[in-house]
């Protein structure tokens, strides 16, 4: 077994593992005390996920990030939570905003991940009109239903299921799975990515708004879910989801970014949250609202 630790205090910004990985960016982790999603902090249990076949666990002690796989993780512990981001230069040149500051205050140390891009796309998916729980549940459940076991320090994970995989699965499976409406839409998802008709990552090399587009390709996915796979797996860190929570925001607190069309608010509301970086300032706001912290 590889293991290795990382300082937070090295790390511009520091680290917040829980709120990182718990605050709606990311299905594709689970934890050790099966309490992820509960509003529970996690104590001293292990956030897992499996990443090309590999089990990964870390964990936040005294200030120290550790980290436990088969193989050396560590390059690839610092791309899935982005370890690397300046996150005192993005706090710094984000927009002089009271409720901005209030959040990047309340959230210190929150940072966005990236995550593969199938089981991103597929997450996103599943989340119209679902409770974050709810969507963790059936991501998880996907993963044990259809992924591939694998032994590790005498436990048992399971991989996110390849495209191919997922295909197998039929509507009724699914829907018997809880899926409910969001079954044939990953059903297709997953045919026309095994298939070689599409992929998520290719939307990588494209400039932002045609990079959103290709992915509404896939059945079930509109602009929102777009803007989550682009911001939570692809780094288009301008992306800003329109989601239910930034959409009262945009009322309440930015009306003149209100616009006709999902196109134009985005861009006005990227523009107001400082381009460059708006997904960060987004991700901070949602986490904000959400929890009322």
């Amino acid at each position: 077994m590889e293991t290795g630790t990382i300082p937070i205090d090295e790390l511009s910004g520091g680290l917040d593992l829980y709120r990182t990985l718990e605050s709606g960016q990311t299905y594709c982790w689970r934890r050790s005390d099966g309490a992820m999603y509960t509003e529970t902090p996690p104590g001293e249990a292990w956030y897992y996920t499996v990443v090309d076949g590999s089990p990964i666990r870390v964990r936040t002690t005294d200030r120290t990030l550790e980290w436990q796989s088969p193989i050396d993780a560590e390059s690839l512990v610092r791309r899935l939570l982005r370890l690397d981001d300046d996150l005192e230069a993005i706090e710094a040149a984000s927009p002089d905003d009271p409720l901005l500051t209030e959040a990047y205050e309340a959230h210190s140390g929150m940072r966005l991940v990236e995550d593969p891009p199938f089981e991103c796309l597929v997450s996103f998916i599943c989340s119209a009109q679902m409770r974050v729980s709810r969507i963790h549940s059936m991501v998880s459940t996907l993963a044990r239903e259809y992924g591939t076991p694998l032994e590790w320090n005498d436990e048992t994970y399971h991989s996110f299921p390849t495209p191919a995989q997922l295909a197998t699965a039929t509507e009724a499976e699914l829907r018997d799975l809880g899926l409910g409406y969001r079954a044939p839409y990953v059903v297709r998802t997953a045919e026309m990515v095994a298939d070689g008709e599409a992929h998520p990552a290719d939307a990588r090399d494209l400039e932002y708004e045609s990079a959103r587009e290709y992915l509404t390709r896939f059945v079930g996915v509109g602009d929102k879910v777009a803007d989550c796979v682009l911001l939570f797996s692809l780094d288009f860190d301008e992306a800003v989801p329109l989601d239910t929570w930034i959409k009262s925001a945009i009322e309440e607190h930015y009306p003149e970014c209100s616009q006709n069309g999902y196109a134009a608010t985005s861009r006005a509301i990227r523009e107001e949250l400082g381009g460059q970086h708006a997904g960060y300032a987004q991700t901070y706001l949602f986490h904000h609202l959400r929890t009322g912290a």
